[in-house]
């Protein structure tokens, strides 16, 4: 009897036009770019034109995952895609994306877990692949954060960007790619770490709501810090215990593009050498759940990330929650 992996045959991202630096904050914000850049490693994130949506970011980032795959858009039988700034509460996201792509009869749906999002599509859509009900299916993290973000908040304002990126996870029969280990956590006790208090059923939009500035993300830093840097370790560490694997068999970690120094901090603590770590949040700033997609497409399109190579996901945010995938390219 065959077996049939999961893997990935083609990678896309999709970054908009604007780009808003370091430099550009010290004109409306008590902060430098020397500041910004210690704690965060961040230079310049890029920001959504007015008129431009999480699902229109998607669908670009699509059209070249797509184009990568060598495939129809009607060869696809589900999308997912993983989003806390959807265009709107309903429809879903995917089926805008899906109206757009011109896709036909598929099946389409949201995932919100904010920035671990993009692993949990994975792991979600990897399921559908393995047992035979889909050939191929497109996952996609997009994220318009520039719209939640209160650019008075000194805090969090500097660490948020918008982007889209997307693969296709398709079904491969007797082969040693695809993907080999997923772990999915969550903590609900640290829901108030991270969240938008207003805008849902428990706080519904009202003048108060928008007069409160409630309707943006509130962030506990310091406490998101220490528990992105502790869990970042324990994610790799499984991962490799768990796949029998050392340092020497991972070609690259792909990480949730949070902090460079909680990624510095991580792998370090692991053992990795910086060289085995893809770290793009200088031009990106985090990017939520499309931030790992989007660095997968750049490591491959730039020659890090090769055929053969064995790569390790890693993600945390807002749930709380927290990922992991390993992957054979």
């Amino acid at each position: 009897m065959s077996k049939v992996g999961a893997a990935i045959t083609g990678t896309g991202s999709y970054l908009p036009e604007k780009v808003l630096s370091n430099v550009d904050f010290e004109k409306f914000l008590d902060t430098t770019d020397e500041w910004i850049t210690t704690r965060t490693g961040i230079k310049q994130r890029r920001i959504a034109a007015d008129n431009e949506t999480t699902s229109d970011m998607a669908a670009k980032a699509a059209q070249n995952a797509i184009a990568d795959a060598k495939i129809t858009p009607q060869e696809i039988g589900l999308i997912i895609v993983s989003t806390f700034t959807p265009d709107m509460p309903v429809p879903s996201t995917a089926c805008l994306v899906q109206h757009k792509l011109g896709i036909k009869d598929c099946g389409a749906f949201d995932i919100s877990a904010a920035c671990s999002g993009f692993v949990y599509a994975l792991t979600t859509a990897t399921q559908f692949v393995q047992t035979g009900l889909y050939k191929n299916v497109l996952v996609i993290g997009a994220e318009c954060l520039s719209r939640v973000t209160d650019y008075k908040d000194r805090g969090s304002a500097i660490l948020f960007g918008d982007g889209a990126g997307a693969i296709i996870l398709s079904a491969v029969e007797n082969s040693d790619r695809g993907v080999k280990y997923t772990k999915l956590a969550a903590d609900g006790d640290g829901w108030n770490l991270l969240y938008i208090p207003a805008g849902g059923t428990q706080k519904p939009a009202s003048a108060a709501t928008v007069e409160n500035r409630e309707h943006y993300i509130k962030l506990q830093g310091r406490e998101v810090y220490k528990f992105a840097v502790h869990k970042m370790q324990l994610l790799i560490e499984d991962a490799m215990k768990s796949c029998n694997l050392t340092v020497d068999d991972i070609d690259m970690i792909v990480p949730h593009q949070v902090n460079q120094r909680i990624i510095d901090s991580a792998c370090s603590h692991c053992g990795f050498p910086v060289e085995k770590v893809f770290v793009n949040i200088d031009k990106t700033g985090n990017t939520s759940a499309a931030s790992i997609p989007i660095a997968l497409d750049e490591a491959r399109r730039t020659g890090k990330i090769k055929p053969g190579h064995t790569i390790l996901m890693v993600a945390f945010g807002a749930g709380l929650t927290w990922a992991s995938a390993v992957i054979k390219i």
